[in-house]
């Protein structure tokens, strides 16, 4: 589903956001909340990053002594 709102944020500069969400059956409230969410998704991605980058250098630093089970 959230191809179709990739889609239709894509294209929002060619045709109308509305027209898009009734060509593609999708509601317009839906495709407006994914596109605020955003900005949450990018924070959580880059937590993820840090944490995966912090584990990983303590796994080296402890000599890769321990992995995950």
């Amino acid at each position: 589903m959230s191809g179709l709102y990739r889609f239709i944020h894509a294209e929002k500069a060619n045709c109308p956001t509305v027209l898009l969400c009734r060509v593609l059956h999708v509601a317009r409230s839906s495709s407006y909340a994914w596109r605020d969410g955003e900005a949450a998704r990018q924070r959580r991605q880059a937590a993820d990053d840090a944490l995966a980058h912090e584990i990983s250098a303590l796994h080296i630093a402890s000599r890769k002594t321990w992995a995950s089970v």
